[in-house]
């Protein structure tokens, strides 16, 4: 096999293994009850105080037999002829004139090839004491763990060495033996990007340095920006296609080499539809991913009018305008927001409710308190039938404002809908009733959940063990779980331990021995 065959099929055999990589990225954004309703993230803004204790003393016929709610218990420099990302590109081709930098990382790549492999031989001195790619994979993060981070003097230095693009860069880079953050690998490439050069090697070699960044979306997303700031895309595309084999994702930091800023109104929309030309001819999780990230990227800059026209140029949906009117919510432009809804029921875009359900959270959280209720009438009327969420946002908002009776009848009526409620919307009835000191209430609203809705009967009935155990009171935490093994229902697993540890601190071995014994009967 000649020396670049060889090369590269062993790079990509190393690379394939870093399956336990970071894949951190979604091109679908999905919206949490806190992130709707509470702009702090915090469920504290409708919950009670969480500052009382309460006694208790069980007995054998009530599950809480005597409560007591007062107790305790981003310049150009000099351009070049040729992009140097293209030069760069030893790494992912094999013409017979690179040999030399694919010599100068065989004995890189050697260090990731498993004896198992029937392509070398057991007796490879080179591959003494690795047995496995198990045991690679295991050595590569303990070392991982063991190099320090790289300090900034040392980040300085590595910038220097990818700038110089020595023969030797990786050899250098290796003997640093240093981990660098995720903040320090951005800096590196805004640095190259200024100074308009390329990063593939450094790419390369740090996806092979530190295996759990293989997949990283923000670092993958550097290098496509790097290319941009190059004018390469034929390197683009080529990274492209290797990233969509391994379903890679790409999010907004590809597309801040972009001219955003620029006035030119014709050279911004020339760029915008090179990069979706590129996007398109990759295909699969980079062209969904980009271009969602593309429309977000401008989105966030209030760039409105060429998000709308990355639209105009690939497609006009629901997700994509979805995106529009979250940023539209955040910036508190709820007349602009209503606009997009009806440019959106105008282009025949389904799944509308999304984007009422964006209005309505963020009209709530600004005390716009009138109009969803008037927005809610307008849904109705124009047919677009309320869901899981838009209830939920009107059942927090209806605790918020202390209107437990409200909340609950908009449960009904959910109900009444054929609608499953969201395993959120339990969880805010419960902690509600809980942090009332409402504990009968919401032992109850556990008890008929799990009848009326039995696939959040385990969810439920461990929250509540989980808040009681929290409060101290164990026992009644345990007689919950007793409730539910008796029901055959699977105790979460961390309350459980929970549970059964503070037994076994507070001196109760007795009863933890039993809920131990009921909890290993369950079948698995």
């Amino acid at each position: 096999m000649e020396i670049p065959g060889l090369y590269k099929k062993l790079r990509y055999f190393s690379n394939s293994r870093s399956l336990y990589s970071l894949f951190s990225h979604s091109p679908h954004p999905f919206i949490s009850p806190k992130t709707l309703v509470s702009p702090n993230s915090s469920s504290n803004f409708f919950f009670i105080s969480n500052h009382f204790h309460f006694h208790t003393k069980p007995t054998s016929n009530s599950l809480y037999p005597i409560i007591s709610s007062s107790g305790s218990s981003l310049f150009s420099a000099t351009t070049y002829p040729v992009p140097q990302s293209s030069q760069a590109l030893h790494c992912y081709s094999c013409n017979n004139n690179e040999n030399r930098h694919q010599l100068l990382n065989l004995g890189r790549c050697l260090r990731w090839f498993s004896v198992s492999s029937n392509d070398v031989s057991s007796g490879s001195a080179g591959l003494e004491g690795i047995n496995s790619i198990k045991n690679v994979k295991f050595g590569k993060m303990v070392v991982d763990r063991i190099r320090p981070k790289a300090t900034h003097k040392q980040v300085s230095e590595i910038i220097s060495m990818v700038m110089s693009d020595d023969n030797d860069l990786e050899s250098k880079l290796d003997s640093m033996n240093v981990r660098l953050s995720i903040a320090s690998i951005t800096e590196i490439f805004r640095v190259l990007n200024c100074e308009r050069v390329s990063a593939i090697r450094f790419f390369d070699w740090i996806r092979d340095s530190q295996p759990d960044l293989y997949r990283n979306s923000d670092i993958c997303s550097l290098v496509i920006d790097n290319c941009g700031c190059l004018d390469d895309y034929k390197a683009l595309l080529y990274i492209l296609n290797e990233f969509r084999k391994r379903k890679i994702c790409l999010n907004k930091r590809a597309f801040g080499f972009l001219p955003v800023l620029v006035s030119n109104k014709d050279s911004i929309t020339h760029s915008v539809r090179r990069v979706v030309e590129v996007l398109n001819e990759a295909g699969g999780s980079c062209r969904k991913s980009g271009i969602h990230s593309l429309i977000e990227m401008f989105s966030d800059l209030g760039s409105f009018e060429m998000a709308k026209f990355v639209m105009e140029i690939t497609e006009w949906n629901s997700i994509y305008y979805n995106i529009l009117i979250r940023e539209k919510c955040r910036r508190c432009d709820f007349e602009g927001a209503r606009e997009m809804l009806d440019e959106m029921r105008q282009m025949g875009c389904d799944q509308i409710v999304a984007g009422y359900n964006y209005l309505l959270s963020s009209l709530f959280k600004n005390d716009q308190a009138a109009e969803p209720w008037q927005l809610l009438e307008e849904m109705q009327e124009r047919g677009c039938l309320p869901d899981a969420l838009t209830f939920e946002i009107f059942i927090y908002y209806s605790f918020r404002l202390g209107q437990f009776d409200l909340a609950s009848k908009f449960l009904d009526r959910m109900v009444l809908n054929g609608i499953e409620p969201r395993l959120t919307t339990h969880a805010a009835f419960i902690k509600v009733y809980f942090n009332s000191l409402r504990y009968e209430e919401a032992y109850k609203y556990v008890v008929d959940s799990s009848v009326k809705h039995k696939f959040s009967s385990n969810s439920n009935y461990s929250l509540l063990a989980s808040l009681h155990q929290k409060k101290g009171n164990v026992v009644i935490a345990r007689n919950i779980l007793l409730e539910m093994i008796k029901k055959g229902l699977r105790p979460k697993f961390s309350v459980y331990m929970r549970v059964l540890n503070h037994l076994n601190n507070a001196g109760r071995e007795d009863l933890a021995g039993d809920l131990k014994s009921r909890f290993s009967s369950l079948s698995l």
